[in-house]
């Protein structure tokens, strides 16, 4: 099976990253396209997915763009890594929760490489670390499933500006904080798309 590998040096507009996603998925229903893996970051840009709250956002001033995957709101920006795709369960199991369990697999190992563990939670969908004896979030996933084809993505905070997420409760979790690789371990991510991009490839076909 044929997976486009997109790679974006350039930020790119959330809404125009949304749009080509949904016409890829469009195309791949008909056999028009291939299946996708596209790595890239966006300008500062705050998104609610369908579950989220109104009071879910704490600085007013802010605009956040609604969006039709799962999950709640969430920041995006200079920093943070994001890895969308459009994949079509139709050609392997129908099964949304073992694709979300293989996505988390897929961060966890890559993370891995550089000697970070980090872990999943059944109760708070995305991938967690234990930093100076406290639980943070590290990788937001939220995904859309449209005629059995899978399709938003995931993201992992690399050097980002953290200072954004003051302004929203994050994923709706009051409780706990989200950081970043650099505060976990200041050191280089390099081949950081290479990286997600292998244990993607791999970790689908398992």
């Amino acid at each position: 099976m044929k997976i486009e590998i997109k790679i974006s040096k350039k930020p790119i507009e959330y809404k125009k990253a949304i749009s080509f996603l949904e016409n890829r998925l469009s195309k791949l229903k008909d056999d028009k396209a291939s299946e996708l893996v596209w790595l890239l970051e966006h300008p500062n840009t705050y998104t609610g997915g369908a579950s989220y709250k109104d009071n879910e956002i704490l600085d007013k001033n802010i605009k956040v763009i609604k969006t039709n995957r799962g999950g709640k709101i969430t920041w995006h920006g200079p920093g943070q890594k994001v890895c969308y795709f459009v994949i079509d369960l139709n050609k392997r199991d129908k099964d949304i929760r073992k694709f979300i369990l293989i996505l988390e697999k897929i961060i966890i190992k890559t993370l891995k490489e550089y000697k970070i563990r980090s872990f999943s939670d059944r109760k708070n969908i995305g991938i967690w670390v234990n930093h100076k004896n406290q639980i943070k979030k590290i990788g937001a996933i939220g995904i859309k499933v449209k005629s059995w084809i899978a399709y938003h993505g995931f993201s992992i905070n690399i050097n980002n500006n953290l200072n954004e997420y003051k302004k929203i409760i994050p994923c709706g979790i009051k409780d706990k904080k989200v950081t970043n690789l650099k505060q976990i371990k200041n050191q280089e991510y390099k081949n950081f798309e290479k990286k997600i991009i292998k244990n993607f490839i791999k970790n689908l076909k398992t």
